[in-house]
């Protein structure tokens, strides 16, 4: 069975699409970043909890004091992306839940009241809408360059509250020269596909 999804929409968003470890210094813009979370925010989450929280990392002073907490290996691409931003989770998200979950506002009380909860909640949720941020991006035709090597305490200590908890930083733009390290290999589908 094939699937609805156009065989070029598919490579764009999947088959063809990497991390890109340079740039060109073409302007992400912010009708493209809005684009992408007007499409992306449609992504499930559990109880429509929505905990990302997306920081754009425009100004050279806010860029040089990020960097500063790049892992070595990543800071010369962070450096120069045309725009970088920083995927945190909201640990107090249960206090936009009456407007998110109208038909059930009291979750915000009977289920996330305690603060482990809410980050347990907050880091799955958030995890799975940096997935479909990164997919969004792709969908506008940009290359996202997801990274965890970095010291997490410094960029929270620097740009976040304590209700806030990092994920991740993702360089954006359009790919430069040289952007792709080769495709690493998948799992097979009886590696991860088991029926019951």
């Amino acid at each position: 069975m094939s699937l609805a999804l156009d065989p070029a929409a598919q490579d764009l968003l999947f088959r063809e699409a990497r991390t890109a470890n340079t740039f060109t210094d073409e302007p992400v813009t912010e009708e493209q970043i809005q684009a992408i979370y007007d499409l992306v925010k449609y992504g499930p989450t559990a109880f429509n909890q929505s905990p990302l929280r997306v920081i754009l990392v425009r100004s050279d002073d806010a860029r040089a004091r990020l960097v500063a907490h790049m892992a070595e290996g990543n800071q010369a691409k962070t450096s120069t992306a045309p725009l970088v931003a920083i995927l945190a989770a909201d640990n107090e998200f249960h206090e936009e839940l009456p407007a998110l979950l109208p038909h059930f506002p009291q979750a915000k009380d009977a289920f996330f009241s305690e603060r482990p909860v809410r980050e347990s909640a907050a880091t799955l949720n958030a995890a799975l809408q940096a997935a479909y941020f990164i997919i969004g991006v792709r969908a506008a035709g940009l290359a996202a360059g997801p990274m965890t090597g970095l010291d997490a305490a410094g960029i929270e200590k620097e740009f976040l509250d304590g209700d806030h908890s990092l994920l991740m930083v993702i360089n954006i733009g359009k790919p430069g020269e040289d952007a792709w390290f080769p495709r690493l290999p998948r799992l097979a589908y009886d590696e991860v596909i088991k029926t019951v």
